[in-house]
């Protein structure tokens, strides 16, 4: 059994599209329809700097003039240089990547209603500036505060209108790769690991064939595709990719993504058994995070940092770590990581043999994870929690509806790891009821079972 822990999810409100250049022929219908409104021919339009021909070309979107030349025409033609290039004035753009702005902000700060919010307010400017690029940011940027806030099917929906959009020869690989990454993080939070790694793959084929800088980019798929082998329990695997994406992350100098690799390194760490060095990195991670006063994760690690003062045999210590994980989280997080933290209590409360506190402790935690999709996950082991508390106490049959749901939890994640953890709790339930028979084939099956796994 292991403690509950939550990871953080690291805040990405901005998008990695890059400022797109729209396709000839849009700018060149632009120079057309007012050279016609301001009454000029190609002739006077390209005077004595151009050729008739070059303007017919550029009209045509048979080439692509230069800034200088867009800045030229756009003077000859009386309208922002701006417009001409993109459809959309200066002060405009500026107005729209204001908006766009306070939203991505208010996803950095975790505050997803307010966030989502804000992104409604601003789909009409977005949209009413005809600016592709534009609108995937408004679309990703949406959909990150959406996943963040447990709409994860919404999420979806607003990515996969975002990939029919970047598909257009405007966008680079580097953008198309940053779809494919959200909605590789989408499909985490539904469990859907093997779907998460398949598109996790896709994002750094195109990142890394697009020959553009994108270290930040590819540090996060590292990041999360360790997640995703540590969730298949391919912990060599997992370690090979945080540890690419800790060195790209150092080498931006940016103590966010620092902070966020640090922690996916204390949680594979933690995994392989390595509890000093899982602490270290949990520590670190710790340490950047109150540099940039992020309290929500501050409160995530303390929970972490809790489990393993236990494993290192140092209960008192990982309940006042789990105590203020509690209030930190209470307070700047949710109900429901709150509760990974009371189901972390539960488990120490059981290991320490108060099965009574434990029972309470675990109740409360499903209760605040009621009705939360991308909490299956930390589901499973507090209804194991829950069930190995009722045995201690002697009441069997309770014990066996919380067994029984941690199995069907399990099989719901596709995860041997915590089925085979409720059969040997099953087969204890049988063992105490004197079902040796019964009890002998639930522990074979788990046997059998972690025979598969990769340790």
């Amino acid at each position: 059994m292991q403690l509950t822990s939550r990871e953080s999810l690291m805040p990405r409100a901005a998008t990695n599209i890059r400022r797109s250049t729209h396709s000839g022929n849009r700018l060149g219908e632009r120079v057309r329809q007012l050279r016609v409104a301001a009454g000029l021919t190609q002739t006077d339009l390209a005077g004595e700097r151009f050729s008739k021909e070059y303007v017919s070309q550029i009209e045509r979107g048979k080439t692509r003039p230069t800034r200088e030349t867009i800045e030229w025409l756009a003077v000859k033609l009386g309208v922002d240089p701006g417009f001409l290039e993109r459809g959309v004035s200066a002060d405009e753009r500026r107005r729209v990547d204001t908006l766009l702005a306070r939203a991505e902000a208010l996803t950095e700060s975790h505050k997803y209603e307010e966030a989502i919010a804000e992104y409604e307010n601003c789909k009409t400017p977005v949209l009413a500036t005809g600016v592709t690029e534009l609108e995937v940011r408004h679309l990703a940027g949406e959909a990150w505060a959406r996943m963040e806030n447990s709409e994860i099917k919404s999420a979806i929906e607003l990515l996969n209108r975002a990939r029919m959009l970047a598909d257009a020869p405007e966008f680079s690989d580097v953008d198309r790769a940053d779809l494919f990454f959200r909605l590789a993080v989408c499909r985490y939070q539904l469990s859907s690991i093997s779907t998460a790694v398949n598109l996790l793959n896709e994002a750094l084929t195109l990142a890394e064939g697009s020959e553009l800088p994108c270290d930040r980019l590819r540090a996060d798929i590292f990041a999360w595709r360790s997640r995703c082998y540590r969730r298949q329990r391919d912990f060599e695997a997992a370690r090979e990719d945080v540890e690419r994406a800790l060195e790209l992350a150092q080498a931006l100098d940016d103590p966010r993504k620092t902070a966020d690799t640090y922690f996916q390194a204390s949680l594979v760490s933690e995994r392989m058994g390595h509890w000093v060095q899982a602490r270290n990195y949990a520590e670190r991670a710790k340490a950047h995070y109150e540099q940039i006063n992020d309290e929500r994760n501050v409160g995530r690690l303390l929970n972490n940092l809790g489990g393993l003062n236990f494993h290192l045999g140092k209960p008192e210590q990982a309940i006042e770590y789990l105590k203020d994980a509690y209030r930190v989280l209470l307070e700047k997080g949710s109900d429901a990581e709150a509760a990974n933290v009371v189901a972390s209590l539960a488990h120490v409360h059981l290991m320490t043999g108060e099965a009574t506190a434990a029972e309470e402790e675990a109740r409360h935690a499903l209760s605040l994870m009621e009705n939360r999709d991308d909490f299956l996950y930390h589901v499973a082991p507090t209804q194991l929690v829950l069930g190995r508390a009722l045995m201690e106490q002697g009441r069997l049959d309770e014990a066996e509806e919380f067994l029984s749901a941690s199995d069907a939890s399990a099989e719901q994640l596709e995860s041997i790891g915590h089925q085979a953890a409720a059969w040997m709790a099953r087969g204890d339930l049988a063992a105490k009821r004197g079902e040796d028979g019964t009890a002998a084939k639930l522990y074979r099956r788990a046997a059998e079972a972690l025979q598969d796994v990769r340790f």
